[in-house]
């Protein structure tokens, strides 16, 4: 069983570091926050005072903070974990935070002789006491492996993303489409109740549609994802409806602030030569916007 010091026994950490300790895994926990460490009076670890004090002699070290900020004081603050972690220790980064920050923590973690991966974690708090997260696993293929069986401890899906710094930029990919489309349900349920519409109705039409089971889940993998702009449904279309949508908003009152930013990409869509192709085109639309390279294109599509 590995020696572990966790910091961050929030509410994604806490039911982490449980889920360790009842695999029969010797745990030092600290968090910042007295009533998170209480919590851990009960179980079979040891309750740190300070990073530094969890992390003496550990082989592994889990950070599961709110901000870099928070990573940074835990590893290289005055009470700081990286000055005693052994040599050749392993932290394995799972906070959600900044990516050029996490990156710039590994390599001075890897001065003084440690390695570090990032590892943030996906789905909710329900699963995390579940053990059913998902990891997002940035770093060699080799840490990877070293560290899989404790991850499996409380995730039961772990995707290996790419080189170190590709699991935190996986997971603020991840969580923009998140928050994006938390704000693209609230728009249009409000729209549904301006137009007068039942809410519980217009919810149970959408959850049986492609705009509640998501572009991502139904149309781009069988079409632009596999190659196929062949149109379905054209670029063109979309533009109509937008406009049809945006029109029926103004004259109830509903602000579509996102719906009139859609229109505005779905106009360039003619000029660029894509208003007949199919509408999950709007993928390499939108690469042409952000001019990238043709390797990179060529990942999502073989033209």
């Amino acid at each position: 069983m590995a020696e572990i010091a966790f910091i961050g026994l929030g509410t994604m950490g806490g039911p982490m570091a449980r889920h360790l300790i009842e695999k029969g895994h010797a745990l030092r926990v600290y968090d910042i926050a007295e009533k998170a460490r209480q919590v851990f009076g009960d179980l079979d670890c040891r309750i740190a005072t300070s990073p530094r004090d969890a992390a003496q002699g550990a082989r592994y070290l889990i950070t599961m903070l709110p901000e870099a900020s928070h990573v940074r004081e835990a590893l290289f603050g005055t009470r700081g974990a990286a000055a005693v972690l052994e040599a050749g220790a392993l932290v394995i980064e799972m906070s959600t935070a900044d990516a050029a920050a996490t990156v710039a923590l590994a390599d001075e973690l890897r001065a003084l002789g440690l390695r570090m991966m990032d590892a943030p974690v996906g789905r909710t708090p329900e699963h995390a006491r579940e053990g059913k997260l998902l990891v997002m696993a940035g770093g060699n293929s080799a840490d990877l492996a070293e560290v899989r069986p404790l991850l499996e401890c409380f995730a039961d899906e772990i995707i290996h993303v790419g080189p170190l710094g590709h699991g935190i930029r996986m997971k603020i990919v991840n969580n923009y489409m998140t928050m994006v489309g938390l704000v693209v349900a609230a728009e249009a349920l409000m729209f549904a109740r301006k137009c007068g519409l039942d809410r519980s109705t217009a919810v149970k039409v959408i959850q049986g549609t492609t705009a509640g089971r998501g572009q991502i889940n139904t149309n781009f993998p069988k079409k632009v994802l596999a190659g196929d702009i062949t149109p379905d449904f054209p670029l063109r279309m979309g533009l109509k409806d937008l406009s049809l949508a945006l029109a029926l908003g103004a004259s109830v009152g509903a602000p579509l602030s996102l719906g009139a930013a859609s229109r505005e990409l779905f106009s360039l869509a003619k000029a660029r030569g894509r208003g007949e192709q199919d509408c999950t085109a709007m993928l390499l639309l939108l690469e042409d916007l952000a001019c990238c390279g043709e390797e990179q294109r060529n990942a999502t599509q073989d033209r």
